[in-house]
């Protein structure tokens, strides 16, 4: 019975598809919910690549599930990839039925597969990874994930054993994920400019789990990431199977050792966290088989996604467009520090505001102070400009983080933000929006962009960019 099920369940899945494509609509996981609306263990039955690979934790799975999407179809393989739908149980399904026949044979060898946390108890039974990277586990939002202890016991929970984890061991939650499970564990030695001593209000992990003393750091980038030891007994971070070392943001190079192998990479980005998901990729395909000759060749030839960190230089002035989550005080408080730590002078729109939320009800605002708001209380940041229904908000936030009141802009309307812009002298422009508004996030790039090439027409500068100091995405 659950096999005539199944066939009916993916026929039906198969027409919506067709149906979708006619009458132009996304629907990214609506052929999921058909299946499974059908038949509710779809996922077991359905067939599955030969090799499977997951992608969870809190923040970077969809930059770190592209970027072995990309790096393992350079490499030669067939890759199904959820990257165009969801990562729940229904956009999983979704992808899984892309990736059969009607007749439900396999087209693709591996699987590249983007998984939400809380949903491994509904995924994981049927759909067991060979491999699964967990790249953090951090605070998310209070209303979704409550807590990284609460998201880490799920996944121990329901976690296959046969499921080899590739984990940070600079993250003390994430690299304690279902100890019995085989294993490897990345990171980045010291760098220039790490701290003994967290500065952000977020440290989840403070104490001791063995003996409750307070832990020390070697060396602590953000939160409670870093080489941790406790003062009191025996119990540290995990030692590096393959690490980054000699991380140069001025060369944009990093070299990397794991697997008896070592070699000098392309630094994709200069972010400390999107260098995290550099080095998580490369131990990944390590595991796969592939030589650090092999991967860094294929990484010569990717970039992070341009939709979630762009570049667009024009004559003396840059606009930048950063994926900067809405209520996530965790990866919010990443992007104020690495935009307050760049050079020149900048202005931003600070547009990553919970747009969903306004149709039904208000946008929590507790996040906002958990989130580092006081790394732009800088003098580099001349503007920032704020919108919308809890554009006040935002603002109170960032006068009580320090941020004079006369560098913030309040705009009722988001179309008025770009209009505000001082467009002052070599000036940087950030664009942040969160996965809400995403699509204000894009059109409000486009539009800074247009309106830097017309101030520029209009003052007698050049919009040419002097290829010596072109900028890429």
């Amino acid at each position: 019975m659950g096999k005539f099920r199944y066939g009916i369940a993916l026929l039906a899945a198969k027409m919506s598809v067709l149906a979708l494509k006619i009458t132009k609509h996304n629907g990214t996981n609506f052929p999921g919910i058909v299946a499974l609306k059908i038949c509710p263990d779809f996922l077991k039955y359905v067939h599955k690549p030969k090799t499977i690979i997951g992608v969870t934790g809190t923040n970077g799975k969809t930059t770190v599930s592209n970027m072995l999407n990309d790096l393992l179809t350079k490499l030669g393989r067939n890759v199904l990839n959820n990257g165009m739908g969801s990562n729940i149980n229904t956009g999983i399904a979704t992808c899984l039925i892309s990736g059969v026949t009607l007749f439900g044979r396999e087209k693709y060898d591996t699987a590249v597969l983007e998984i939400d946390e809380r949903s491994a108890r509904v995924v994981f039974p049927y759909v067991q990874p060979d491999l699964m990277l967990i790249s953090n586990l951090s605070r998310d939002s209070i209303m979704r994930n409550g807590h990284p202890e609460y998201i880490k016991y799920i996944l121990e929970r329901y976690m296959p054993e046969k499921t080899h984890l590739v984990l940070n061991a600079d993250d003390l939650i994430a690299s304690s994920v279902a100890p019995e499970n085989p294993r490897v564990y990345y990171g980045i030695d010291k760098m220039p400019g790490d701290f003994t001593e967290c500065r952000n209000l977020i440290n989840d992990m403070q104490i001791c789990p063995k003996c409750h003393a307070k832990l020390k750091y070697k060396y602590i980038r953000y939160s409670n990431i870093g080489k941790a030891y406790c003062p009191n007994c025996d119990f540290k971070s995990p030692e590096y199977d393959c690490v980054a070392k000699n991380v140069n943001v001025n060369s944009m190079t990093m070299d990397y050792e794991g697997g008896g192998e070592s070699a000098e990479f392309r630094l994709l980005n200069p972010s400390t966290f999107n260098i995290y998901n550099q080095v998580s990729a490369i131990t990944m395909l390590q595991q796969l088989g592939y030589s650090l000759e092999e991967i860094r060749s294929a990484m010569e030839k990717i970039h992070i996604t341009a939709s979630r960190f762009g570049v667009h230089q024009i004559g003396d002035k840059a606009v930048r467009n950063i994926l900067c989550k809405e209520k996530n005080a965790y990866a919010a408080s990443r992007v104020f520090e690495y935009v307050g730590e760049q050079p020149g002078t900048k202005e931003i729109l600070m547009f990553n505001n919970c747009i969903g939320d306004t149709h039904h009800w208000s946008e929590n605002t507790c996040w906002l102070y958990d989130c580092d708001f006081e790394f732009l209380a800088d003098d580099k940041i001349k503007q920032i400009i704020v919108y919308g229904d809890r554009g006040l908000d935002y603002k109170l936030r960032m006068l009580i983080a320090g941020v004079p009141e006369d560098r913030i802009t309040y705009v009722k309307d988001p179309a008025d933000g770009v209009g505000k812009l001082k467009m002052l002298p070599n000036d940087n422009i950030y664009v942040f929006y969160g996965t809400d508004s995403f699509n204000l996030g894009m059109k409000t790039t486009r539009e800074a962009e247009a309106a830097v090439r017309a101030w520029n027409d209009a003052h007698g500068i050049s919009n040419v960019v002097d290829e010596n100091d072109k900028e890429e995405a």
